[in-house]
């Protein structure tokens, strides 16, 4: 018996055997944090999952297709994970196939953009808001709901901004660092700033699965012992932290 608990104590603590994955991604552009459509940089979230995967000794594939296809492949099993997830967007969808979310790979910052002149002006100016195809503006449903403010779906974050540039919007919620590189690559387009009076939250960006729960244990151990590598990915793709981007802006403000 003993050397029977011995054999079944060391093969447990082998390291899981290396295996090739299929990881469902938004085919948007959202750089810096995401672009699996492009054939060599992908992003923040995309580095966080490499540098996983050589440690591990895993393969990852990323499929980038429709937000609105996403759930639907992972239920069929076309798709091992997704990325990017979070159990607030599924909520419904969840309770009918529970899924297993990673600890935040990358940490977000939603909110409202405006124009500089407009910061301030409060809710009741917002009339008009635009955010990305297949996006959800949660913070902003009490309004919605209350049929107090229209919501404009555009394709992108950039048609977004135009939009907030030309007046045709009052507002645009989108993430707050995608906003940035946006203004440093296309210097025609803003300024814009976060108006932090106006609804925000703080996102991670986790991977989820239905059927692979040990491999998601095993990333949150890796996310959880390489932090300072993490900080280095993090300024590698200039993107800050959410308590430093609102530190920024109250000092701005």
């Amino acid at each position: 018996m003993r050397i029977l608990a011995l054999i079944t104590l060391l093969l447990c603590s082998l390291p899981t055997l290396a295996k090739h994955y299929i990881i469902g991604a938004q085919n948007i552009h959202y750089y810096p944090h995401y672009d699996f459509q492009s054939s060599v940089d992908k992003g923040l979230g995309w580095a966080i999952l490499e540098a996983y995967a050589k440690s591990s000794g895993h393969q990852f594939s990323y499929h980038a297709m429709p937000i609105t296809r996403l759930q639907r492949e992972l239920n069929k099993g076309n798709v091992d994970f997704i990325y990017p997830d979070n159990p607030q967007w599924y909520a419904g969808t969840d309770a009918q196939y529970p899924k297993t979310y990673s600890g935040p790979l990358v940490r977000t910052l939603g909110g409202t953009i405006v124009r500089p002149a407009d910061v301030g002006k409060g809710v009741a100016y917002v009339k008009r808001l635009s955010f990305p195809l297949g996006f959800s503006p949660v913070i902003w449903q009490p309004r919605i709901d209350a049929g107090l403010l229209d919501v404009v779906p555009v394709n992108d974050t950039m048609a977004a901004l135009e939009l907030l540039q030309r007046g045709r919007v009052e507002a645009a919620n989108l993430e707050y660092n995608v906003v940035q590189y946006i203004a440093s690559v296309t210097p025609n387009l803003g300024p814009f700033i976060m108006d932090t009076s106006l609804p925000y939250v703080d996102v991670g960006f986790r991977l989820s699965t239905l059927n692979h729960p040990e491999l998601i244990a095993d990333l949150n151990v890796f996310l959880a012992e390489n932090i300072p590598l993490l900080q280095r990915l993090y300024q590698q793709y200039k993107i800050s932290p959410p308590p430093e981007i609102l530190a920024q802006l109250a000092s701005t403000y």
